[in-house]
């Protein structure tokens, strides 16, 4: 098959959710004796034509001057050259500023459509922003020829709201097994004795939340949060709390770092409150961390019993100044372990997007693909 993906800022990743999972799908693709390109931001730092096999297609992306107008403008971009390029498949990852460009859309082939989580729901988004999301998550639900659920929550909601079906398929991690500790150096930790926070700094993902629990609680653990700090909530967050002994580090996508960054903390908080299966807490479980999430029907949808939850900040405290059986927590992370190669493999998300994409060709010209 000759298989488009655009929707993300690129390939090799070094932003975060899609980006990651763009590289990893595309390069499995590829591996599996397709076609792939991938559509990368004119501000990427990666350059070349090609990434492991993978062919590169570079589109003007005006978001550094423009912002969200920037967005709208790249995703035209890359729809307007994908009209000439014939493929079998172009998968849409989020319609954020996509689907006010669907009538782009190229006609001959299969527009499959990653839906990501409710971006609507998303606090950091004013009224009219929401009002639009709503609108394009309504048009692309109708307008595309498959759709595609990274949880069972959003495969629930489509069908609730919009009578549609949707393909489940979640994102995927690969277990961790090769910890260093000699990489906490960098930044100063010690192995289990720092409590962790990665994600984009945004209002929706209670990093605040977390701070002022571990601020109040007695543990004298530093806590670390890996993001961007250049977002106006990470520039608030340095301000406020810069001064106490928690650690900034900055947004970190150097996998070997990252990856032992999490299995070496003593307690992984995701507070991430809308969206689907989100990557970051698949890697944190493929990481044996101990999780402590999000009270949402997103992260018990993933984590079940395997995993503390919290709502508001005395329920952090409560966990942080609780002793836990150590039996507990080893049963909890031998089950999340389990799930990732059960249920979370990426060659498992790569053979069924295969899948998916050779169905819905057939189904679309009446005949398979070579």
């Amino acid at each position: 098959m000759k298989i488009g993906i655009l929707g993300s800022r690129g390939i090799p990743n070094a932003y975060g959710g899609f980006e990651q999972f763009a590289e990893y799908l595309s390069v499995g693709l590829h591996e599996k004796g397709h076609s792939v390109f991938v559509y990368n931001s004119s501000l990427h730092l990666y350059k070349q034509s090609q990434w492991k096999g993978v062919n590169i297609i570079y589109c003007n992306d005006w978001e550094n001057k423009l912002g969200t107008a920037g967005q709208l403008i790249y995703d035209l971009n890359c729809l307007k050259d994908a009209r000439k390029r014939n493929f079998d498949v172009l998968l849409h990852l989020g319609y954020t500023s996509d689907a006010v460009w669907h009538k782009q859309w190229p006609k001959t082939a299969v527009n499959m459509m990653n839906m990501d989580g409710l971006e609507w729901k998303r606090a950091k988004y004013g009224i009219t922003a929401k009002l639009f999301l709503k609108w394009s998550e309504s048009l692309v639900a109708k307008k595309a020829d498959i759709l595609i659920a990274d949880s069972t929550i959003i495969q629930d909601h489509l069908l609730k709201k919009y009578k549609k079906h949707s393909a489940y398929i979640p994102y995927g991690a690969s277990v961790f097994d090769t910890p260093n500790a000699d990489i906490l150096k960098k930044i100063y930790l010690q192995p289990f004795s720092y409590f962790l926070m990665i994600g984009r700094i945004e209002p929706e993902n209670n990093m605040e939340m977390v701070i002022k629990a571990w601020l109040a609680s007695q543990t004298r653990y530093p806590l670390c949060i890996i993001g961007n700090t250049s977002t106006r909530m990470g520039k608030y967050l340095l301000k406020k709390y810069g001064g106490t002994n928690i650690i900034f580090p900055g947004a970190v996508y150097d996998t070997e770092t990252i990856n032992n960054l999490r299995y070496f903390s003593s307690i992984y908080f995701h507070g991430h409150s809308v969206g689907g299966t989100n990557p970051s807490l698949l890697e944190a479980m493929a990481c044996d961390c101990r999780v402590v999430a999000h009270n949402n029907s997103f992260n018990r949808s993933v984590l079940g019993e395997d995993a503390d939850y919290f709502r508001k900040v005395e329920d952090i405290i409560l966990v942080i100044n609780t002793a836990i059986d150590e039996n507990i927590i080893q049963k909890r992370k031998k089950s999340n372990i389990e799930k990732i190669r059960s249920v979370y493999d990426p060659q498992k998300i790569i053979d069924d997007y295969e899948k998916l994409m050779v169905q819905a060709i057939s189904t679309k010209t009446g005949k398979s693909p070579d």
